[in-house]
């Protein structure tokens, strides 16, 4: 006897039969390796792979897609290319490289994949941050208006900066770059800023005695280190700076602000010809790609201070850029100097002099200029670049002069006191009530009369008087209830500058 089944009984019957036998299918795409040297690899088969898109090897090594050819891919591997062989097969992971970030990054040293190189364990990420995002958009920010204080009077009066700015810091190696941005990142301490210092090609030795500088000091309360080592891949090296920027743009899109240092974008830019090279990109100028500008110009853009619509927070960078013989026409140099507002330059010639820090105040600029800054150091520190520049004109000439008269001595002699005022030691950031008080001593001729090798000794008895004596406590809630150089205040730092630094002068005129 046959059965007679319905035709949607059939088909009931043969969906149950199917779901049955239904499994799963694996549908990742995988390339072969076809070659491998020298941190590149030249794969075979992914042919929808993403630019930027993170591939991995089936034992783990991870490598970012940057060349997609006709033919094959060229991977950068991200580890090393010894555990990377021929024949290997690279699998996508559908996602673009990205970077841990919130507050486990905190006082933790981490890699360009934010891989933790401190020893402390796993870190505990809030969200993951794409290392290549679009910088915000005009109508998204505002003018940059609120001082980013490093705490050093030569920058703070003459080349101020804000917060979302981007701050060039150029010169010759060895002259004080990073120092600058330590005393930078120490000055922060309070201020409710997070720090992040990624070094790009630093020997290690380096990195490990500024993270103990930071410890030391308490910084690293707020401050992640972000390192590619000189030994490391030069794609780790080529990631780093957009990594930190990523860490920090968590804190930007919060509403909170986030200081990046970048040591150095010169290193940044060799990793990334190598890497191009490698990868049979077209060489230009100084052999680097023809798209090193946009390397940076992405990177730096994405600084910013977001409008109150948006949150509010800010992203503020300083690059650092290293020069030969203080060339700053060389390529990388030129490039960043116009993507930044502005550079702080330091010149061998001052640091050898023992000027610190060795900052040139004729080519060093800030185009946010008193935007940056607050009224009584706006006002305090508007005819010192002038005196500064004339002293340095005057300096030069009277190399050659024996017979001077009274007003060039005179000026020569404002001129040296207030080089000598914006002198500074590593390590020894400065309120900015105390660096107001400094700079009108200096503007003010009451530094002129002190013997030159007494002026040190006359700005810590004066930054003495303003921390500890009663005249000091009172000008210093005033300053901080309302920072405008009116007659009031102009009373008050008189007064202390008769009682701190008349002990020290010959003759008041």
């Amino acid at each position: 006897m046959k059965t007679q089944l319905k035709p949607d009984e059939l088909s009931a019957l043969l969906r149950e039969r199917m779901a049955a036998e239904d499994q799963a299918i694996d549908i990742t795409e995988f390339g072969t390796v076809l070659s491998v040297g020298d941190g590149i690899a030249r794969v075979d088969g992914l042919t929808n792979v993403m630019y930027n898109e993170l591939v991995e090897t089936e034992s783990g090594v991870a490598g970012l897609a940057l060349n997609l050819e006709e033919d094959v891919v060229g991977v950068a591997v991200l580890d090393s290319d010894v555990n990377v062989r021929e024949g290997d097969r690279f699998h996508r992971t559908g996602r673009v490289v990205s970077v841990p970030a919130g507050p486990g990054l905190t006082g933790r040293v981490v890699d360009a994949l934010g891989r933790p190189l401190d020893g402390k364990g796993p870190i505990a990420a809030e969200a993951q941050m794409p290392v290549e995002a679009p910088a915000a958009s005009i109508i998204e920010r505002k003018n940059v208006n609120t001082p980013m204080q490093t705490g050093l009077v030569a920058i703070d009066a003459l080349t101020p900066i804000g917060r979302g700015q981007r701050e060039l810091i150029i010169g010759d190696r060895k002259t004080g770059k990073t120092t600058i941005a330590v005393d930078a990142i120490l000055n922060q301490k309070g201020s409710g800023v997070h720090c992040f210092y990624v070094a790009v090609g630093q020997k290690l030795s380096t990195v490990a005695a500024l993270h103990k500088q930071l410890e030391d000091a308490g910084a690293m309360a707020y401050t992640t280190i972000v390192l590619a080592g000189a030994s490391d891949p030069a794609p780790l090296q080529y990631l780093a700076p957009y990594a930190g920027c990523a860490m920090a743009e968590f804190w930007m899109n919060r509403g909170e602000h986030a200081l990046v240092i970048y040591d150095d974008l010169t290193k940044h830019a060799q990793a990334y010809r190598q890497m191009s090279l490698l990868l049979r990109r077209p060489p230009g100028r100084e052999a680097f790609p023809g798209d090193v500008f946009y390397l940076h110009s992405r990177l730096l853009e994405r600084a910013a201070q977001l409008s109150d619509a948006k949150g509010g927070g800010s992203l503020t960078a300083l690059p650092i850029v290293e020069t030969q013989a203080n060339d700053i026409s060389a390529y990388i140099p030129t490039n960043v100097i116009s993507i930044t507002d502005g550079q702080i330059f330091l010149e061998a010639g001052l640091f050898h002099e023992g000027q610190r820090p060795a900052i040139n105040p004729g080519i060093s600029v800030s185009r946010v200029g008193g935007d940056a800054q607050l009224k009584a150091m706006k006002k305090v520190a508007g005819p010192l670049r002038v005196l500064l520049a004339q002293y340095r004109e005057l300096e030069a000439f009277t190399s050659f002069a024996s017979d001077l008269d009274a007003g060039t001595l005179e000026q020569l002699a404002t001129g040296r006191a207030l080089m000598h005022s914006i002198r500074q030691m590593p390590g020894s950031p400065m309120p900015v009530a105390n660096q107001v008080a400094v700079l009108y001593a200096g503007t003010n001729k009451w530094l002129v009369n002190i013997a030159i090798h007494r002026i040190p000794e006359a700005i810590k008895a004066l930054n003495l008087a303003i921390e500890n004596s009663a005249a000091g406590q009172a000008y210093t809630s005033r300053f901080a209830k309302s920072p405008v150089l009116d007659d009031e205040l102009k009373a008050m730092l008189e007064g202390l500058m008769h009682d701190a630094l008349s002990p020290f002068q010959k003759v008041r005129k």
